[in-house]
């Protein structure tokens, strides 16, 4: 699994306005090893304002590819990693996106983490369809 979503750079990103309403808009973003999700976006849009007020996130990545039916869901609970946490994450994010090193420097960047709580891989390319969910020790949703 953790292959199939470093096969793909950007994923769907839902989050919840504070008037309680989906919000969904497309990020570029990487995965480590321990299944974080990391990204980055202008501090001026919906998404940063949701989650900032409220850290649950649902990303779905995969699945828009013709005729190649396996897709990600993911819901986890975001951050904004500081000192040593942001710097190995944008490490990882600037090798995918050498142009992340320019944004770096524009006013109001903000970088996000979501670390998973539940993840569900399905593979429809095979039949019988392969399914399978993962719940991940100490990611309780509040």
């Amino acid at each position: 699994m953790l292959n199939f979503i470093r096969e793909h750079s950007l994923a769907v990103e839902a989050s919840v306005s504070t008037q309680g309403r989906p919000q969904a808009a497309i990020v570029g973003f990487v995965v480590s090893d321990n299944f974080e999700i990391f990204f980055d976006s202008v501090v001026a849009t919906r998404k940063v304002g949701n989650l900032r007020h409220n850290p649950l996130i649902a990303m779905v990545i995969g699945g828009h590819i013709p005729g190649d039916e396996r897709s990600v869901q993911f819901e986890g609970i975001v951050d904004e990693p500081i000192g040593f946490e942001l710097r190995r994450l944008k490490s990882l994010y600037f090798k995918r996106f050498p142009d992340g090193r320019e944004r770096e420097h524009w006013p109001g960047i903000a970088y996000f983490r979501a670390k998973p709580v539940w993840i569900r891989y399905s593979d429809y390319n095979q039949s019988p369809a392969l399914v399978e969910v993962f719940h991940f020790p100490g990611g309780d949703l509040p």
